[in-house]
């Protein structure tokens, strides 16, 4: 059994440090195309979003305190077979995540060694984090922590040059357009915050450590909700600066743009510093996440969800799920042929479908109580969480064609697992508790 001995400062600085904070500058580029210099903007519409859809995550966590996901709390609120789905569609972000983060790090180290082709630092990324995994080599919570100081510390140093940049430029640091965009536009606006959202993927993750909380009824919803504050916080103060920098610099890859923008406010020294933070981020961040995708896939693979023996096996001499592991390997060769943009759609489309279910389940719960007899909070009960889902399914409209289709496509084919495993609904599904 699970000790409780986890406080609030320790599950929030669980949560910020699965957040990976410096990615912020890592999508800054794309953000900012998209949002028409409205980065800031675009955070801030989806810090709202996270809001609301943390407000939801965190009733369920007091009603349910046991260690959850979207899976679960759909499945005990809503529907075995959306429950299902909702696992189906979180194992697609958990297989193109690791992909996602190769190559965000692979284009930056792109950008200050051009002679070595991205594809060539995405080869080295999957094969270093693939052996680490082979092996059972874990990063620690306490390597976390200090990995989170380094974030902060390298975010803080850009700001500090950036605010330098803009004053020595005689530029007024009060700007409406980092937070509008230049010409304003909802739908750029729109379009910045689908992708930005990707930053906020795991602020629920603390909703795992509900058994080993103190108090964690109490605990881990206020847990979320400050992870996603300041989350939201981080992001939107340091792209708001990075907005009011940006037109001094001359950026060539929109991918790499806050690398470039480093270098150009303070040359060698910050741009190595950059480099080195968002580095060591994104190859822990790639161990963390390509050893998640593999325990998803090698769970469903046990609970007969996947194909048993392949990916419900593990290597003997190791005990990891070795199989599972290379698999997610494979998928990220895919990185090779994309951009940060079009990747992270990808792994966006799954979030949204998992964050407005579980606004869903909370509509779901407050009608549960109010059939029992119970007092129930309209304002909380059904007008929160039912700005989530409109606020949530709107931002998955604008993500990219591709990301849709992609989603869509495997939706539908975890549509038809489900009517097999089920013999066409007859039959419970499979339970993936232990895998989402």
């Amino acid at each position: 059994m699970l000790h409780r001995q986890l406080h609030l400062h320790s599950v929030l600085a669980f949560g910020l440090a699965y957040l990976a904070p410096i990615i912020v500058l890592g999508t800054f580029g794309v953000i900012s195309e998209k949002s028409h210099g409205g980065t800031a903007g675009s955070y801030l519409i989806a810090l709202v979003a996270m809001l609301l859809t943390a407000a939801s995550y965190g009733r369920l966590a007091r009603e349910i305190p046991m260690a959850g996901s979207a899976y679960t709390y759909v499945r005990r609120t809503v529907s075995d077979h959306l429950g299902f789905l909702v696992g189906w569609g979180s194992m697609l972000d958990y297989v193109f995540i690791p992909m996602v983060i190769w190559l965000i790090g692979a284009s930056y180290l792109n950008a200050q060694f051009p002679a070595v082709p991205d594809w060539a630092w995405i080869l080295i990324f999957i094969v270093s984090t693939t052996a680490l995994n082979i092996l059972g080599i874990k990063v620690a919570d306490k390597a976390n922590l200090v990995l989170l100081a380094i974030e902060v510390l390298v975010i803080a140093l850009f700001t500090i040059f950036a605010i330098y940049a803009v004053t020595h430029h005689g530029h007024s640091l009060l700007s409406s357009a980092p937070l509008t965009g230049k010409p304003f536009s909802v739908l750029a606006l729109s379009a910045g915050a689908a992708t930005a959202a990707y930053s906020f993927l795991g602020f629920d993750a603390v909703t795992t450590l509900t058994e080993e909380t103190v108090d964690a009824k109490r605990t881990i919803p206020r847990a979320i909700m400050l992870t996603a504050l300041v989350g939201g916080g981080i992001f939107i103060a340091s792209t708001y600066v990075t907005e009011l920098v940006h037109p001094l610099i001359t950026v060539v890859d929109v991918d790499s743009a806050a690398f470039e923008i480093a270098k150009g406010i303070g040359g060698a020294f910050l741009s190595a510093v950059f480099l080195t933070g968002l580095i060591v981020g994104q190859f822990a961040s790639g161990i963390a996440a390509q050893a998640s995708a593999s325990r998803l896939m090698y769970a469903m693979g046990r609970d007969g969800v996947l194909p048993r023996r392949f990916f419900g096996v593990l290597a003997p001499r190791t005990g990891t799920p070795r199989n599972a592991i290379l698999v997610v390997a494979v998928v990220g060769l895919i990185g090779c042929f994309l951009d940060v943009s079009t990747s992270t759609s990808f792994i966006n489309f799954g979030a949204f479908i998992a964050f407005g279910m579980v606004n869903v389940s909370a509509i779901f719960l407050t009608r549960r109580h109010a059939a029992a007899g119970t007092r129930t909070n309209p304002v909380l009960g059904y007008l929160l969480p039912g700005l989530g889902v409109l606020v949530v399914f709107y931002l998955l409209t604008q993500l990219d064609l591709p990301a849709l289709v992609v989603g869509g496509s495997w939706l539908i084919i975890g549509i038809g697992v489900l009517t097999a495993l089920t013999r066409g609904f007859h039959r419970p599904p499979p339970d993936m508790t232990d895998a989402a």
